[in-house]
């Protein structure tokens, strides 16, 4: 039996989801992240991989990237969100989905994209909802510049 079941996001209003078929426990291998293993100068040269389009991307090392913008990736339908239930994982040139705490059956699955804090940070809103989110989506250790940065802007008001 499948861990998990592909359902209307309630995250991502406008697409899909991953939500557990049954409870799982915390440490739990739930999918595998499947795709093309494509060289860093590729997506460096690429116009598929611009912030203007949805990025499926994981930075396997110094001169491998996971590229997995593919139907056939069904863990590309976990979501972001400020407060996971899942982290990507990986060894070597694979990349996997664990649950870092408990998850109940019919719970989404959410992952951190881990996207930096950079001049882009806001092409990529974050709509999870949790109290912790920040409206964007950026990695957890960066999270403190936007709150700080909406603090500061809340002060001059």
């Amino acid at each position: 039996m499948k861990l998990y079941k592909i359902k209307k996001s309630k995250i991502d209003n406008k697409g899909r989801g991953l939500y557990a078929t049954k409870d799982i426990k915390e440490g739990t291998k739930i999918i595998d992240y499947k795709g093309k293993i494509i060289t860093n100068q590729q997506v460096d040269k690429s116009d598929k991989y611009d912030n203007n389009k949805p990025i499926y991307l994981f930075t396997l090392n110094k001169r491998y990237t996971l590229d997995g913008d593919f139907s056939w990736n069904t863990a590309g339908l976990i979501n972001h969100s400020c407060d996971p239930n899942c982290q990507y994982d990986g060894k070597g040139l694979k990349i996997w989905i664990t649950a870092i705490k408990d998850i109940k059956k019919g719970e989404e699955f959410t992952c951190d994209y881990g996207f930096g804090f950079d001049k882009d940070y806001k092409q990529f809103p974050c709509k999870c909802g949790s109290k912790n989110c920040c409206g964007y989506i950026v990695r957890e250790e960066s999270r403190w510049r936007i709150n700080k940065k909406f603090a500061m802007s809340n002060k001059k008001n």
